[in-house]
């Protein structure tokens, strides 16, 4: 640029320029000189932006250790938005993906039968390839590769009447996708989970009484090859007593953290944890939440809402809302981050010769997969036989057991076999238990720890990496809504509802009001799976859409369009800029950032895009960011 009076302005003037300029005409601007180039990059600029584009609430601090001219690149350059491929191998609709520890594969599930295994490097390939028809199944619904990523558990649900509830659960080795081992799994929505490297749980349901049954979880070694039939394979973990209808679901096993002791017991059904507000009862399906605005303030009291999302709320989803509790935990862990950085480790990547020798040792294996507490998470219900609360029992440390108690002798089993027939013929035999009177049968079945009533149907849950938020999906009912029919539960909301529980503290941090939307009833309800990555959200839904949702900021990025309901979505554990849904539609669709784009030597306009949610978003801003 030639010498001009331009060079000589005065910064405050440049700035108060500046601050009229579209991002797109700063970093065109920063090109001209040097005083140009700092100016456009000052903080309090791109700070100002920020909140005006993504409509964030300005009460929210940067996240640690970065510029707000940086989270702004990275919100929109760096989230997965560009389609590079879509998969149409499966023949009907796929209902769930899910993702490898190492990033490498990621496995798919769908109503056709087949269970499919992709390679995530660009562009994606089949690796391997099940027909899980061959099982009787009517369809795959779910699967989860164990810790070591040699083994893939799968769920099923079997061929049956329209109220059959029975499903079953195998297990694949990655080498060679040889069968290792299949288990009961009933009802088939528990899914399934891996509890440790060479162990899962699964579930099965026993009927006691009109609307009384009992859930009974197992513990099953992976491989069940043994060498004398007195080597357990299977190992009864918990019995719980249901009621009206209700069972244990859909599972999942999070690690305990150091300070999470304060788990009140809870075996009445009635110390509920209420966490959801509800809505005036209206007829059929009611809009959620139609008159909140729930943003929590440092003194968690309510604030006024934020006047952006009053006008814009047609357009731009809502936000996530996080109170006082979450952002003084984010921060000092950023901070404790940022101190640890240079002892940082990747332990993700571990080479398969190190992941076949662990595998093979059973025995330590063993030992290791008890050292430490869990978390039993589950839905469940009490009120009906919908999902509407989340369980949680504390698994302490056990061995499992090396041998199987044979139980009595011949004689002995002889000897007590002729008491009964005595007893029988005195005409006093001994009672039934009366399965309806939870006081006298309490003995017999295992205490849940804590339950959170979420006044609504959940349709999905989902673990941060660090094990520390469980985030659910829940339809709510309306408020007060009265219950006189376990067998007929409430009419649910269109949206789905996202709320954030400290699982440190077994407390809600964070609320998301009507942004994605489900339309089918309460009584044919399905899961919507979520995922959550260290710095997003995901979510499927029913309106043809996958949504993307910054975790730090709450607000909703992106939407991924489909032909159908988009049932499951999932992050690359590895790849930040990754991100698969799949779909009714039989497609799966695989998302990647503008900058995995340019790194692939891409051509970004040749690739359609999804739909970025901020103010005045275009393809150019993101095009200036790669310079």
């Amino acid at each position: 640029m030639e010498s001009t009076y331009w060079n000589y302005v005065p910064y405050p003037v440049l700035y108060k320029i500046f601050q009229h300029l579209t991002a797109k005409e700063l970093l065109i601007a920063g090109e001209v000189c040097k005083l140009w180039y700092e100016t456009s990059r000052d903080n309090f600029l791109w700070k100002d932006l920020f909140f005006q584009i993504f409509l964030v609430d300005r009460s929210i601090p940067v996240l640690p250790g970065n510029s707000w001219y940086e989270e702004y690149k990275r919100l929109c350059y760096n989230i997965p938005i560009v389609q590079t491929e879509n998969l149409q191998d499966h023949g009907d609709q796929v209902l769930h993906v899910s993702f490898s520890h190492n990033g490498k594969y990621f496995a798919t599930c769908s109503k056709d039968g087949y269970v499919m295994v992709w390679k995530s490097k660009y562009p994606a390939k089949i690796k391997y390839i099940r027909n899980m028809k061959y099982f009787k199944w009517k369809y795959t619904q779910y699967s989860q590769f164990n810790e070591s990523d040699t083994l893939l558990l799968v769920s099923g649900v079997h061929f049956g009447t329209t109220n059959s509830t029975s499903g079953e659960i195998a297990v694949f080795s990655l080498d060679g996708f040889e069968l290792q081992c299949r288990v009961v799994n009933k009802p088939y929505d528990i899914f399934g989970t891996w509890y440790s490297d060479q162990y899962l749980l699964s579930g099965d349901l026993h009927w006691l009484a009109h609307l009384v049954s009992s859930s009974h979880l197992w513990l099953n070694k992976a491989s069940q090859e043994a060498e004398s039939e007195l080597v357990p394979i299977t190992h009864c973990l918990f019995r719980f007593y249901n009621r009206n209808a209700s069972s244990i679901r859909s599972i999942m096993i999070a690690n305990c953290l150091p300070n999470s002791e304060n788990v009140d017991s809870n075996t009445d059904g009635n110390n509920y944890l209420d966490v959801q507000e509800g809505t005036s009862s209206q007829r059929g399906n009611p809009l959620s939440h139609n008159d909140i605005k729930w943003i929590p303030c440092q003194d968690n009291k309510k604030a006024t809402y934020n006047p952006q999302y009053e006008t814009a709320n047609k357009e731009f989803p809502h936000p996530i809302w996080y109170n006082a509790d979450y952002r003084k935990v984010e921060t000092e862990t950023k901070m404790e981050e940022t101190t640890n950085s240079d002892e940082d480790m990747d332990v993700g990547e571990k080479p398969i010769e190190e992941s076949d020798d662990e595998g093979s040792d059973t025995s330590s294996e063993t030992d290791r997969c008890v050292s430490n507490d869990k978390y039993l998470i589950f839905t469940t219900g009490f009120k009906t036989y919908t999902p509407h609360q989340i369980g949680f029992k504390r698994i302490k440390p056990f061995k499992f057991p090396k041998t199987i108690d044979p139980g009595p002798s011949l004689k002995e089993r002889i000897i007590l076999f002729e008491q009964r027939k005595e007893q029988m013929k005195s005409g006093s035999p001994p009672p039934d238990p009366d399965w309806l009177d939870f006081e006298q049968v309490a003995d017999k079945f295992d205490k849940i720890d804590h339950l959170i009533d979420l006044h609504g149907h959940i349709v999905g849950m989902g673990l941060s990496p660090d094990h520390r938020y469980l985030y659910v999906n829940s339809r709510s009912w309306p408020e007060n809504y009265m219950i006189s029919n376990p067998l007929n539960p409430p009419p649910i909301a269109q949206e789905i509802d996202i709320h954030v529980i400290d699982l440190v503290t077994l407390k809600q941090v964070g609320k998301m009001l009507r942004a994605h939307k489900a339309f089918t009833p309460n009584n044919e309800c399905f899961f919507i799976f979520l995922d959550v990555s260290n710095e997003y959200i995901a979510s499927g839904a029913e309106d043809k859409h996958g949504y993307l949702w910054d975790r730090h900021y709450g607000a909703c990025l992106a939407k991924f369009p489909h032909t159908d309901v988009v049932n499951s979505v999932a992050f690359n554990p590895k790849d930040r800029d990754m991100l698969v849904t799949t779909s009714d539609d039989n497609t799966i669709k695989i998302w990647r950032s503008m900058e995995k784009i340019k790194s692939l030597g891409l051509n970004a306009a040749d690739f359609p895009k999804g739909i970025e949610l901020r103010k005045g978003g275009d393809k150019t801003q993101n095009k200036r960011f790669q310079r």
